[in-house]
């Protein structure tokens, strides 16, 4: 037993070793940054730079932005996949293990959605079969001071409030960073979307967020009420091919409307080309 000593003593210290210096704290009251695009409030048919697929594009047509006036839909949170990139204020709190003093997870609560854990103690994601929700299941890895984080269980939503789809079946990969600069901190939540179902390719977008400490993210009771009268049972829709406000977003820019069906070939460079060689066409004809 005296010849075990030795390597418990070795186990104990480094089960009870301190955490590794470079893991960054993002606890804090974090409003977002109105620069870009970040109040996420596009045309209808803006889906330039956005990999939709077939599906995607048919589903996005037949939209109706009447529909957030349903009694089902006026109090329903926003999906993962959107609410990191929509205008809400961010809090994040960080809960310890009052033994370990281990971080088991980082809690990130926005006004008006729900609050979302990031568990950072190993514990395993779900299987496929369990429960979706609007947050969906987030777990973190430390890669230096930043956070790695795979979220998965994601309830159908969209990615953004013009009609684009986000099917169950999506995942996201995420970051947290946090930094200083000119004297005030930042955090950047980057955003990797994966979605079999409407995405041909993966969807990255990133919000940036400024510390204040004097902000307060205030509640948010939602009390349904009759915004607009609609025959019972109505859902509003349109039939597909029908919807000819799709094409507003490029009217207004003088683009073509071919650009609509382009899905992922927006995302580069090279599509410039083409729209200069559509226009070009388009005066001559």
């Amino acid at each position: 037993m005296d010849s075990l000593k030795p390597l418990l003593a070795l186990a104990a210290g480094l089960l009870f070793a301190a955490p590794a210096a470079a893991q960054m704290d993002f606890t804090g009251e974090w409003p977002v940054v109105r620069a870009q695009d970040n109040s996420d409030n596009p045309h209808l048919g803006e889906y330039v730079g956005v990999p939709l697929s077939p599906e995607a594009i048919r589903r996005a047509e037949i939209w109706d932005a009447s529909i957030q006036s349903l009694p089902e839909w006026q109090c329903r949170p926003h999906s993962g996949a959107y609410i990191k990139r929509g205008p809400s204020n961010l809090r994040i709190w960080k809960d310890v293990d009052p033994a370990s003093r281990q971080i088991v997870a980082f809690q990130a609560e926005w006004l008006r959605s729900v609050n979302t854990p990031i568990y950072l103690d190993g514990r395993e994601h779900p299987p496929e079969y369990a429960a979706h929700t609007w947050g969906g299941f987030s777990t973190g890895e430390w890669e230096g001071d930043r956070l790695k984080i795979q979220t998965t269980h994601l309830k159908e939503d969209y990615y953004r409030r013009n009609g684009i789809p986000q099917s169950d079946k999506a995942t996201l990969t995420e970051y947290l960073i946090r930094r200083r600069f000119n004297d005030e901190d930042y955090l950047t939540w980057l955003i990797v979307a994966y979605d079999a179902v409407y995405l041909t390719e993966p969807l990255v977008r990133s919000t940036e967020y400024r510390l204040d400490l004097n902000q307060r993210v205030p509640p948010y009771p939602c009390t349904i009420v009759t915004e607009v009268v609609t025959p019972e049972g109505y859902v509003p829709h349109f039939l597909p091919g029908a919807n000819d406000q799709i094409f507003s977003f490029s009217d207004a820019y003088g683009l073509p409307r071919t650009l609509y069906f382009d899905g992922a070939e927006t995302m580069y460079p090279e599509y410039r080309t083409k729209l200069q060689n559509a226009l070009q066409n388009a005066a001559a004809e």
